[in-house]
């Protein structure tokens, strides 16, 4: 599902998905440490970007607001926008320090995997929007 959702991504703009490498191998119970090996790959990829980071605690939008966060920032930055999604700990407290935005999915929690879906699949509908194209729904 992420891979189609990416194909159509792609058709209408430049789009790279990067997943760093988990911490394997450390008891749960060390869950800053593997923060903290998550958040070192993250940064080696992280430049002047705009961030928005997924958070439970972030500022939740609709369709539409997203629809029209996406077309303000495409419209007012030469940034990269890059979204963060963390792994099953979350992420270490400095990346969301770093973030420009903390945006929440919903007030569910969901699974990482599930997240960077949902999340591609509202880009892919904003884009549509933004274009003037009907989201088959």
């Amino acid at each position: 599902m992420q891979e189609f959702y990416l194909r159509k991504i792609r058709k209408m703009t430049p789009c790279q998905l990067i997943e760093t490498k988990e911490a394997r191998g450390i008891e749960e119970r060390f869950a800053e440490k593997i923060k903290e090996i998550e958040a070192r790959g993250l940064e080696k990829h992280l430049k002047d970007d705009y961030i928005v980071c997924l958070l439970d605690g972030g500022k939740e939008m609709t369709s539409a607001d997203f629809s029209l966060f996406l077309e303000k920032r495409t419209l007012s930055s030469a940034k990269v926008l890059t979204f963060i999604v963390g792994g099953f700990l979350g992420l270490a407290e400095r990346i969301f320090k770093r973030a420009d935005v903390c945006l929440s999915l919903s007030k569910m929690t969901f699974s990482h995997e599930l997240c960077r879906i949902i999340l591609l699949e509202q880009i892919y509908r904003s884009l549509t929007m933004m274009k003037g194209k009907s989201y088959v729904k």
